[in-house]
């Protein structure tokens, strides 16, 4: 039979469909270059088939059975594929934007291509997927949910996952080399033995859960352990006898501000710190005192910009009194520091102002007048504690 023969029959539905197949075990079913359309084919049973070039837009394929199907360079917008079978199926080159693979088993799974042409799930669902050894070379996951997925011992060579949802995803031996991450929230994450190069893009990871405020980090490593450490008391006990390169950075993140921040963060990071942002102005509960706290025992020092004051003062409150911390703060232009700040005169960890003019001319006196003098008085207050 030739493929519109079989579309004939697919189009009867998945009873028909299945029942044939079960009179006709030795065929291989040939559905490319076919329009299949919208179709509800729930449990229907395409092992094997060969789906090359079809359009499947908004097909509805619950709990289908997809083992080793050829599914290359076809389009499958918005399907519906939850607890679909896709055991070593090849979806190379395939369209499956806002798709939904909630619960599929995508293991061993060909998604590969090229690092320019993967198969695309830019904003599909894919929440518990399993996608244990698949090859995703290339593959686009831009904007995609993966909530607690499965991606262990995944080829993720290429990909971008950037701005991707991967909350609770298990990431064990997932090859990263030169994947793009970089905005992706990681709360939860199971990582162990990635593989990464010097191409991986992992700024601005996000490891607080929705609707705390946002904490960033700049690796995946990094990521679980601030995690571990803003959760386990013991572990922060140990913390607290390590001299670390954290640098908490606190300011308003209104997209001017931000924009500051972030090369304040990126030059930071260039000179071997391990920088922090710490985003206050979100709806916060009531561990938010606690958890700025504990950023804070952390860092080595503090640089604080005042510029445009909103959440600093509350964040300052927070620690400034109790935490001998170097605070290091900033102010754009030749406005006054907010009014209350001059209370902060008797904590000689909290330094004068330095006053800049614009990025780059912060970025050019960074060394002298906002490092070193956190860096002495880390070393006068250690010298200060008694033994």
């Amino acid at each position: 039979m030739i493929s519109d023969d079989h579309l004939a029959v697919l189009k009867q539905g998945a009873d028909v469909w299945n029942a044939w197949r079960l009179d006709h075990l030795g065929v291989q079913p040939n559905l490319s270059r076919s329009d299949v359309g919208p179709l509800n084919l729930p449990r229907v049973n395409l092992q094997g088939a060969a789906l090359v070039q079809s359009d499947l837009t908004g097909i509805q394929l619950e709990w289908a059975n997809l083992v080793l199907a050829h599914i290359k360079d076809s389009i499958l917008r918005n399907a519906d594929l939850t607890s679909a079978n896709l055991h070593d199926a090849s979806l190379t080159m395939s369209d499956l934007r806002g798709a939904c693979l909630n619960h599929a088993d995508l293991m061993r799974v060909d998604l590969s291509f090229t690092k320019l042409m993967g198969t695309d799930f830019t904003s599909a669902k894919l929440g518990r997927a399993n996608f244990l050894r698949a090859d995703a070379t290339g593959a686009k996951f831009l904007y995609a949910d993966m909530r607690f997925s499965d991606l262990d011992e995944a080829d993720l060579t290429g990909a971008d996952l950037c701005e991707t949802n991967l909350t609770g995803a298990r990431l064990h031996r997932t090859n990263l080399k030169g994947a793009r991450l970089s905005g992706s929230r990681v709360y939860g994450i199971s990582v162990w033995d990635i593989v990464t190069d010097d191409k991986t893009e992992q700024a601005d990871l996000i490891i607080s859960p929705e609707g705390d405020p946002t904490i960033t980090v700049d690796s995946l490593e990094v990521a679980q352990f601030v995690y571990l450490l803003l959760k386990n008391e013991r572990i922060r006990e140990v913390i607290d006898t390590i001299t670390s390169k954290v640098v908490l950075i606190l300011g308003r993140f209104t997209s001017e501000r931000k924009a500051v921040l972030d090369a304040l963060r990126q030059e930071l990071r260039r000179r071997d710190y391990v920088p922090i942002l710490f985003d206050f102005e979100v709806p916060h509960d009531r561990d938010i005192t606690e958890t700025i706290t504990l950023l804070a025992r952390m860092a080595r020092f503090i640089v604080a910009d005042l510029s445009e004051a909103s959440s600093i003062p509350k964040e300052l409150e927070a620690f400034v009194p109790d935490l001998a911390v170097p605070v290091q703060p900033l102010l754009a232009g030749s406005g006054e520091p907010y009014s209350m700040f001059r209370d902060y005169w008797k904590y000689d960890w909290v330094l004068p102002v330095y006053r800049y003019n614009d990025v780059d001319s912060l970025l050019a006196s960074l060394k002298e007048h906002v490092i070193e003098p956190a860096e002495n008085k880390v070393l006068d207050l250690r010298l200060r504690r008694p033994l």
